[in-house]
């Protein structure tokens, strides 16, 4: 099998995918379900629902409260007991609307149906009516950084769209949800795929999958090649090497098209690719055409000591220590939890953290992997700066961070940094590289918008 990678840095973290091969289960519903107010990149959703309000699943709780906002829509059915605050997947308490749950009845828009929904049947869905039902239905990146998707499809006039890419690589060693996802709703992928094509008037979509999911490779290479065989759309089904951080949009466009995205503020579609998640596609598929809004999603839970580890369809709002619960508890001794996997993942100090948009997996670290290695001198290996794929120097980054070198931290491109934590887990003298240049960066971007804000 031919593969393809990114050109520039790298690592090949030992892999974990415990729940690769364990079918998804629909979770429980919860008792009570909280929404932060926050489940995507940009303004804070406007709640529209007031405390005693009755809801149903699908009912608008808040609306977007801004252009790069989304809305947000109840999981369950039942009473707004309060709009207050919560602790969501930062660690940070943010608003967010309660709601106490009263059994299960949806509203009588969405299609509840198995049936397959085509796009060559639904002659209405023009480019525009696509992103429309998007944008309404509160569709955000599912790969976790959950930048609302209508934006990505309607690119300024100096960009110009050439392809949609799908990110179906899940790269992370332990998370398994979107591997599921292909395997049991490949079909639905494919329509959310050309309905992403369609919305962004482009007609070659590439869907990038590394070799450790050789099942997922086969079987969409196969209902590809069925599903677009009479069709104007070109799709390609494109077997990635194995290689982290290969799920980020820059180093997937890399990959796929051989193009390289310059520093930011460019994104991927200013050489010519809309990247899009897996996940995301499956959720288009859904609001498209079932007039389903975002308020369930695929959820890995894992860890090497937990009893039964899997995977779960969980309805957002669901609080982590449910689904823990589901997987025989947490585990006795030193466990560290993680909204997300063991490389990008955020610590929680808490397991009453609702599922949201992003929450693409909850991890348990246990014993040894639970606990940090104490820090040494660096040894000036340079083995973090082999290993950034953004071609960056983390070593400089992280010390100019330590001492609040902002100007010089800017200047060095700290804002290109994606996070990944390739140089922390390279170093072998366990320096927490990415934690101080994440502290960094983010003081460096608020230092940029100040100064934009002021012209």
């Amino acid at each position: 099998m031919t593969t393809k990678t990114f050109r520039i840095g790298g690592i090949h973290p030992e892999e974990n995918k415990l729940t690769h091969e364990v079918a998804t289960q629909v979770a429980p519903l919860p008792k009570q379900a909280i929404f932060p107010l926050s489940q995507h990149i940009g303004a804070p959703a406007k709640p529209v629902v007031q405390k005693g309000d009755k809801v149903k699943v699908g009912t608008l709780l808040a609306e977007a409260g801004g252009f790069v906002s989304a809305p947000i829509f109840s999981s369950v059915s039942g009473t707004v007991f309060k709009i207050d605050t919560a602790i969501d997947a930062t660690g940070y308490r943010k608003p967010a609307i309660i709601v106490n749950v009263e059994g299960d009845e949806w509203e009588d828009s969405i299609d509840r149906s198995d049936k397959l929904e085509l796009v060559k049947d639904h002659p209405e869905l023009t480019p525009e009516e696509i992103v429309t039902r998007i944008k309404d239905a509160g569709v955000v990146g599912m790969g976790g950084a959950c930048f609302p998707t209508f934006i990505k499809l309607t690119p300024p006039p100096t960009a110009k769209a050439e392809c949609v890419i799908i990110n179906a690589v899940e790269c992370e060693p332990y998370i398994t949800a979107d591997y599921r996802l292909m395997m049991e709703h490949a079909d639905e992928i494919l329509v959310g795929l050309e309905l992403l094509m369609k919305g962004a008037k482009v007609t070659r979509g590439y869907i990038g999958i590394e070799t450790n999911k050789p099942k997922a490779i086969d079987l969409l290479t196969e209902k590809a090649a069925q599903a677009f065989s009479a069709s104007t759309y070109h799709v390609e089904v494109v077997p990635l090497a194995q290689r982290y951080p290969q799920g980020g949009e820059k180093q997937l466009v890399d990959a796929v098209i051989r193009r390289q995205v310059p520093a930011p503020p460019a994104i991927p579609v200013n050489v010519g690719a809309i990247v899009q998640n897996v996940g995301t596609a499956f959720a288009v598929y859904q609001a498209v055409m079932k007039h389903k809004p975002l308020f369930e999603r695929y959820t890995t839970v894992t860890g090497k000591r937990l009893q039964k580890p899997g995977n779960f369809l969980v309805r957002m709002g669901t609080q982590m220590q449910e689904l823990i619960d589901l997987c025989g508890g947490m585990p006795d001794g030193d466990n560290k939890l993680l909204a997300g996997g063991p490389m990008m993942g955020k610590a929680l100090t808490s397991a009453e953290v609702p599922i949201c948009k992003g929450t693409n997996s909850v991890t348990i670290l246990s014993g040894d992997d639970a606990r940090r290695k104490e820090a040494e001198p660096c040894i000036r290996c340079a083995k973090c700066v082999g290993a950034c794929p953004m071609g960056l120097e983390p070593y400089l980054l992280a010390k100019l961070s330590e001492v609040k070198n902002w100007e010089r931290a800017e200047h060095e491109d700290i804002v290109s940094c994606i996070e990944c934590g390739s140089c922390q887990f390279t170093c072998p003298a366990h320096r927490p590289l990415l934690d101080n240049i994440r502290q960094g960066k983010g003081t460096v971007m608020g230092i940029i918008r100040a100064r934009s804000a002021k012209k």
